[in-house]
């Protein structure tokens, strides 16, 4: 239950959320498997996973977490290909000229229609946590296009939805450069000893930093020589650690163990019990933090 990586997303107005509105629009667009003849599926499932409930939206304290899962049919590309070149070399050998491209992607279609059936499935799911107090949709992937498949299919279930990529008014690379030469930020937040330098030029290159001080003279040659920080790992309020990235996405969270031990009295066997509280728990942290991170970069400009 617990996120480890934070796309965020924020919502360019409010909206009123209404857990059984919303539980009705998303029933509409469920997870069905794929049939024998479609590559890949997607679709939403139960927030906190079949064995706690079936819900697909699940509420906390006015923080609603949903989930989809995508099946993919997996078919190696080399396969498609071989079994290609043997009809194409038949093709050819049988009626003494080159296949024709329209008769080389018939070819391939059928390869594809026959093998599907016998494909293996790879099945992921990506949950989303929707904070409505700090107007912010977090989707726990490290990959844009991931969290994209998720919001596109929220958008289609509910006919809109206000949501643009969250930057803040200062450049994020310019922001944690200045933490890391000044070694203070504020807002509960301490850089931790690791960080990404790179160069804005295409021709530029990068520094990877790993247990070095970032007040070290090593990285202050760094920072004068022009190259600004595109991740930097920081501890926030000692609650969670986390690597910022330039595009203000989080990787690697890890909450401490005195905030996920807090429910360590909830009978393990009460899995939705256990799956709500922690739930709670984790809200209730980005809550707090998003608002400390982002004034740290000077706020968001509310026009967007």
């Amino acid at each position: 239950m617990w996120f480890k990586n934070a796309q965020p997303y924020r919502l360019t107005k409010p909206l009123n959320w209404q857990t059984e509105e919303l539980e009705q629009q998303l029933e509409s667009l469920a997870f069905v498997p794929a049939n024998s003849q479609e590559v890949s599926k997607l679709g939403f499932v139960a927030a906190l996973g079949n064995k706690a409930g079936r819900s697909l939206v699940h509420e906390v304290e006015g923080s609603l977490l949903i989930a989809i899962e995508k099946e993919e049919k997996m078919l190696p590309a080399s396969v498609i290909r071989e079994e290609l070149e043997e009809r194409v070399r038949q093709l050819e050998s049988e009626q003494g000229r080159p296949a024709r491209k329209a008769e080389k992607e018939a070819m391939k279609e059928d390869i594809v229609a026959v093998l599907l059936p016998r494909a293996f499935s790879r099945r992921t799911q990506i949950r989303a946590l929707i904070l409505p107090k700090a107007q912010l949709v977090l989707v726990d992937t490290s990959s844009a296009n991931r969290a994209e498949e998720l919001l596109s299919l929220l958008r289609q279930a509910m006919g809109s939805l206000p949501i643009a990529p969250l930057m803040p008014n200062t450049l994020p690379e310019e922001a944690m450069a200045d933490w890391v030469r000044t070694g203070a930020i504020g807002n509960n937040l301490t850089p931790l000893e690791e960080a990404e330098l790179k160069s804005l030029a295409e021709t530029g290159g990068s520094v990877k930093l790993k247990d070095l001080p970032l007040d070290s003279d090593e990285v202050r040659a760094y920072l004068d020589s022009g190259l600004l920080v595109s991740k930097l790992g920081l501890d926030w309020a000692d609650s969670l650690t986390f690597v910022l990235n330039a595009d203000m996405s989080l990787k690697r969270i890890k909450f401490s163990d005195v905030i996920q031990e807090q429910n360590d009295d909830i009978d393990k066997e009460d899995l939705a019990a256990r799956l709500d509280a922690d739930l709670v728990l984790m809200a209730g942290e980005f809550n707090r933090l998003w608002p400390d991170l982002l004034d740290a970069m000077g706020g968001v400009d509310d026009t967007i």
